[in-house]
């Protein structure tokens, strides 16, 4: 065992509660926790002490950087200290299962003992019994605080209560009051909106936003998916969300903002954006990440000319480039150009057009569906059961009646509902063709305009162009069009 003059080593571990308002600080607790150490004749360090960060629940410890790694320590051989300090066994863990494992841990292999200074117990099996009442109050007191808190907060979101933290370019006022502009913040939401309505993708607004030193609500630097939460929030166009309730809040909104926000979630909802492929702003050619190779299905690279003017830029398999197979698949970009053109002016021109559907992720609408049937179900079972307690004799012809009656007037509702649902989500061919005719036409003129930059060309193509793969043999491109559901 370690030793340090006469006196043995130990540790301290201090967190505050997140829920408990009259806890002690941590510099308190230490303090409590040095004077009883200095009572047993323990010396405690100063790299010991282990003090989580404010805010750090306790019903997990892998959230907890700080108690890692106290235990990482102690489990060196021999560990460097034999005592570990804790203000309540409560500090330790609220989830008994951990605590009783990490305490196992420490005990056993490393030889620690552990002690509160505010629950003082007995040492052998009565004081680790108490110890055990002692976890399973704190688990059922943390449990059922969180049960009361999150009842709490949906009263709250059901009288139109504002609680949750105030996104970028808001602050927040308290006691449940609509939120308030932050100026600086909401030019930075102002951008992002503008920015994504004149035709830039997603990287290219956090390329842009972190150029001007623009950052999040929690400081760091925006990346797509920052950018991606901004547009999609519907806070900014005045609708307060908590969990599954929604109302129309009273706060502030702007009209550089609500005035394009639906555009911007139909261009978020149109757009197919596979996970493997770049956005325009990423590549060095607006067709980039369309072009497929027609002998191996791998992504034809864009090879940008020299200056010398000698030789055009071309587009080539990168599987051939890298000898991974024999057939070359080049072709000149101004070629490529000029066929992408041809191609949507012939798709214009034709009657029929062969494209496919792309599915987006589960909707609100679809889960509204599923739970329509499942309370359809559940009906059928309510029809069988009160059918069975008027064979046995359990409800009167009147109950059963009423009972048949009742149920029916539910299942008659929700297939009604079911029915609008369907109606809604049920797609018209013709319209279909429409609708993509349209958006080809669009693409089309963006492309043949020369003054559009590449990054708008690019998006316009991937608004209506799910791939393209060169055919080299019959010196063909086959478009495949899609229309996203």
């Amino acid at each position: 065992m370690r030793k340090n003059g006469t006196k043995n080593i130990g540790a301290a571990y201090v967190r505050v509660s997140t829920n408990d308002q009259t806890e002690l600080s941590p510099d308190a607790q230490l303090r409590e926790i040095k004077k009883a150490a200095t009572a047993d004749g323990i010396l405690i360090p100063e790299e010991f002490i282990f003090i989580e960060e404010k805010g750090v629940s306790g019903r997990r410890a892998d959230n907890r950087k700080q108690f890692q790694k106290m235990i990482s320590i102690a489990k060196s051989q021999p560990s460097p200290f034999q005592y570990l300090y804790l203000w309540k066994f409560s500090r330790f863990a609220r989830n008994q299962e951990e605590s009783m494992f990490y305490k196992s841990v420490l005990r056993k292999k490393c030889g620690v003992t552990i002690k509160s200074v505010s629950e003082p117990i007995m040492e052998g099996m009565f004081g680790r019994l108490i110890e055990s009442i002692i976890e399973w109050f704190d688990e059922y007191y943390s449990i059922n605080l969180s049960g009361e808190v999150t009842r709490g907060m949906t009263e709250k979101a059901l009288r139109e209560g504002y609680q949750a933290a105030p996104c970028l370019g808001y602050c927040a006022v308290g006691e449940g009051k609509p939120f308030l502009i932050d100026d600086a913040e909401y030019k930075i939401v102002e951008y992002i909106h503008q920015s994504y309505y004149k035709g830039m993708d997603l990287s290219a607004i956090a390329r842009n936003a972190n150029k001007q030193g623009f950052l999040t609500k929690r400081g760091n630097r925006f990346d797509r998916r920052a950018v991606e939460r901004i547009l999609k929030n519907r806070f900014y166009d005045g609708v307060v969300t908590w969990k599954d309730i929604s109302f129309h809040g009273q706060h502030e909104t702007r009209q550089t903002v609500t005035s394009v926000f639906k555009d911007n979630q139909t261009r978020l909802q149109r757009e197919y954006r596979p996970q493997n492929r770049r956005e325009v702003s990423g590549c060095r050619h607006w067709a980039s990440g369309l072009l497929k190779c027609g002998y191996c299905g791998a992504s034809l690279v864009f090879n940008k000319a020299p200056d010398t003017g000698r030789h055009p830029s071309y587009f080539q398999c990168w599987r051939y480039a890298k000898g991974l197979h024999e057939e070359s698949c080049s072709i000149t970009a101004k070629k490529m150009e000029d066929l992408i053109l041809e191609s949507l002016c012939n798709a214009l021109t034709s009657e029929e057009r062969k494209y496919s559907y792309v599915q987006k992720p589960v909707s609100g609408m679809d889960r509204e569906g599923e739970n329509i049937q499942a309370a359809l179900s559940r009906i059928s079972h309510k029809k069988q059961r009160i059918k069975e307690a008027y064979e046995n004799g359990i409800d009167t012809l009147e109950e059963y009646k009423e009972g048949k009656r009742r149920l029916k007037e539910e299942q008659d509702e929700l297939e009604n509902r079911l029915k609008d649902l369907k109606s809604c989500a049920a797609h018209n061919k013709a319209d279909d063709q429409a609708q993509l005719a349209d958006r080809i036409q669009k693409a089309r003129d963006i492309i043949s305009n020369p003054d559009m930059s590449y990054e708008i060309k690019g998006n316009a193509l991937r608004s209506v162009v799910k791939k393209i793969v060169y055919d080299k043999q019959e010196g063909k491109l086959k478009f495949f069009y899609y229309v996203s559901l």
